[in-house]
């Protein structure tokens, strides 16, 4: 079920006194990301044998595909389907912003924060470009008179606040979702630390059980959260003053929005969504391990977080409560028993017919267990360790299940159950193990993100490291195949020096930037020195196979310009989109990598992150031939990420040639120097046509390749100022924009120790 709103009329992003918003109009902010209006959502309230849905009064991502509402003002009030067109925002004669009945005249929401003496007048309310519902007075417009940011729901935009006003006692929290589709207050709160140290808990709101804590703030990021660090998108930013100590949320870029979200499990993400991207992307969750959410599952469950999403299931003997909510992904009515013990129909011990049922390899928080001698007459279940024995009665939460052949930490937990379901219990809890392992095989990899995976696990996928697919002066890569048939490519790191926190930090970083013509990050492993990472395989190897092997497709010209035109979209999105320039330092075929239908994906990307200091010794070793490296490393001054333009040009040349340029190094025809791109550089003056590669077939674009040499010829000048950006090259090449004739590279001629002329 979707939320979804109506096909509402904006109105502008302001409502005066004496002005109404109806069901069916819209607020809309200056910059369009915002919109306040009604909506509905899959949550229904019953009238007969007719399920009508609810409508709620919210703001909401007005340019993602996927409707997000961020603030709801009457969550826990919801308006019925045949009162939703009676309904009204508005103000009321004392300055209050209200939801009314217009026929009724019944209040459904208020503000409530004015007194009765305030006249209305002169206050107006703005939906301002980041997402906060203002009321203000018109006539001193810098005072805030009330503010939706004041009052969170499950969402905190940038600017909105997790703290408290020490004068009022206000507190800035926010408060979960009851489901997937309904908005209404949920379990589940984050708030600043009630015991005043600086950081942020995750609680369970009615039992008040805090299960996760943020850690410290260091200035920077939170100490239980390193993730932070490494966030090129957002940041967060802690205010002190005398009346109020807050968090807020930022961003780098408008064209980012980012924004934190406590989700109906008890999950707290950031959450970012780039513009003209169709889906949000997770940062960081926390907790890391769903399991530790709180009561996340239910009474009388087994949690188990090795799975996404999130899988719970009753245990022996019991079944699911409310088989509606867990369709909603609302578990925490848990499950019930099938029969009751007999223990509790008031027959003697010699009576009874109940049998305690082991569940292996679980663990649980000891909120209700007692240690007892016996445990013989226990009425729900007890579990024994060497810490000694433990006996719950009532409710049995947080059970948590281990692998029990990875980790020991596990007890068995024996369960009460009528004996009548012993026999049938014992097979089934076979049958459930087996099939509880293949669904967390299949779905481990489906997560969103970088996957850690362990040493062995690659180890298994690669066949022990045994087909290679190329290495370099970084690494060595070997294809593998995921337990779920997924092929992938795993690359081990040599050299990389940094601890596993900022080697995890770094991937993480890495994994964000995605693009069509950049490989995709699937994981890493960091165990001990080992420092592996999984990129997605792709089906038709690198360029330079296509290129320079026999046994390569002969690409046609509509191919290759199509290959370079990428290479130079990604490239320009390395240099010119992500928050930190990325200098790829190693453009060459061999980091070119082909799908199923030829799309280019740079590849080796963000390599001097994971690499750290050792990145330039490996780039030292790569130095010394005429090849893809740009002046600027032989003479050791600074570097920018005009070394990748000129890398790139001379791979451009190789597209359009067909060889290396290297191949015909030092070779001479006379007076005549026949290095390859100085070849070009001087036949581009007048006959580029000679620069093709012989073995193309079919029609070739003649207006291609002269804007194909002109801009490699540019690319790789003397001078990194006379070199395009990436972000040039690709207006050149797709026609926007047309450079004129390049002069010949000097330093090229001085190398080859020729001024010969053509």
């Amino acid at each position: 079920l979707i939320s979804y709103h109506s096909c509402a009329a904006a109105t502008g992003s302001t409502l005066a006194a004496g002005r109404v918003l109806n069901s069916s109009e819209r607020l809309v902010s200056t910059n369009g990301k915002f919109a306040l209006g009604f909506f509905q959502t899959g949550s229904s309230k019953s009238s007969g044998n007719t399920t009508l849905p609810n409508w709620y009064l919210g703001i909401w991502f007005n340019k993602i595909p996927k409707f997000i509402d961020v603030w709801v003002a009457n969550r826990d009030m919801p308006i019925p389907e045949p009162s939703h067109n009676m309904s009204k925002l508005t103000f009321t004669a004392d300055g209050n912003l209200v939801i009314v009945n217009h026929v009724t005249k019944s209040e459904i929401w208020s503000t409530k924060i004015f007194s009765r003496t305030k006249s209305s007048s002169n206050i107006t309310v703005v939906l301002s470009d980041n997402g906060n519902l203002v009321i203000q007075d018109a006539s001193e417009a810098t005072r805030v008179l009330w503010q939706s940011f004041d009052h969170p729901t499950d969402v905190v935009l940038p600017g909105g606040k997790i703290g408290h006003n020490k004068v009022t006692g206000m507190k800035y929290r926010v408060v979960s979702k009851k489901n997937l589709v309904d908005p209404a207050s949920g379990s589940y709160c984050m708030e600043h630390d009630p015991g005043g140290s600086k950081q942020i808990v995750d609680k369970h709101c009615n039992t008040s059980t805090v299960y996760f804590f943020t850690g410290e703030w260091n200035g920077k990021y939170f100490s239980s959260v390193p993730e932070m660090s490494a966030n090129a998108f957002a940041f967060v930013k802690f205010s002190h003053t005398r009346e109020e100590e807050y968090w807020t949320v930022n961003t780098f870029d408008e064209a980012v929005t980012a924004f934190i979200l406590l989700d109906s499990n008890g999950l707290t993400k950031m959450l970012i969504w780039v513009n003209a991207l169709p889906n949000l992307e997770t940062l960081y969750t926390q907790p890391k391990g769903s399991c530790d959410v709180f009561a996340v599952c239910g009474p009388f469950t087994i949690c188990n977080d090795n799975t996404l999403p999130l899988l719970c299931t009753c245990m022996a003997g019991f079944f699911v409560k409310s088989p509606k909510d867990w369709n909603l992904d609302y578990k925490r009515g848990g499950c019930v028993r099938n029969t009751q013990l007999e223990c509790s129909r008031n027959k003697t011990t010699k009576e009874l017919t109940d049998q305690l049922f082991p569940i292996p390899s679980v663990s649980r928080l000891l909120d209700n267990a007692h240690a007892m001698e016996a445990v013989a007459s226990a009425q729900e279940s007890y579990s024994y360790s060497t810490g000694g024995c433990s006996i719950w009665k009532g409710e049995l939460l947080n059970v948590k299940q281990h692998n029990g052949t990875t980790d020991t930490n596990g007890e068995i937990l024996y369960l009460r159950l009528a004996g009548i379901l012993i026999g049938a219990s014992v097979s089934s809890l076979v049958l459930f193990v087996v099939v509880l392992l293949l669904v967390i095989q299949r779905k481990k990899r489906k997560s969103g993100g970088v996957l850690a995976f362990r040493y062995v696990d690659l180890q298994r996928a690669t066949k022990s490291f045994s087909e290679k697919l190329g290495g370099g002066g970084f690494g060595n890569v070997f294809k593998g195949i995921l337990s779920d048939s997924t092929g992938i490519a795993v690359k081990t790191l040599t050299g990389a020096c940094q601890g596993e926190k900022q080697f995890r930090a770094e991937v993480s970083t890495i994994g964000m930037i995605q693009h069509v013509n950049l490989v995709k990050l699937i994981g890493f492993c960091s165990e001990g020195d080992r420092r592996i990472i999984v990129y997605e395989y792709m089906q038709n190897r690198s360029l330079d196979v296509h290129l320079f092997r026999s046994n390569g497709t002969i690409l046609n010209w509509g191919t290759r310009y199509k290959i370079a035109i990428g290479i130079a979209k990604g490239l320009s999105y390395l240099h010119e989109s992500c928050r930190e320039c990325i200098i790829h330092c190693d453009v060459k075929p061999e980091n070119i990598l082909l799908d199923t239908s030829f799309t280019p994906k740079i590849a080796d990307f963000g390599m001097a992150k994971l690499l750290g200091r050792d990145f330039s010794r490996v780039l030292t070793t790569m130095r010394g031939t005429i090849g893809y490296l740009a002046p600027e490393w032989i003479s050791r001054v600074p570097i920018t990420q005009k070394v990748d333009v000129y890398s790139y040009g001379m791979l451009l040349l190789e597209i359009v040639s067909g060889r290396r340029n290297k191949s015909e190094e030092c070779k001479t025809s006379g007076d005549q120097a026949v290095y390859f791109p100085l070849k070009a550089a001087r036949k581009v003056q007048e006959d580029f046509g000679s620069l093709i590669d012989h073995q193309l077939l079919g029609e070739i674009d003649t207006e291609e390749v002269e804007r194909a040499c002109k801009v490699a010829c540019w690319c790789i000048q003397d001078n990194e100022f006379d070199r395009p950006t990436m972000g040039n090259v690709v207006q050149v090449l797709e026609g926007l924009v047309d450079l004129g004739k390049p002069p010949v590279p000097r330093q090229l001629e001085t190398i080859l120790g020729s001024s010969a002329s053509t």
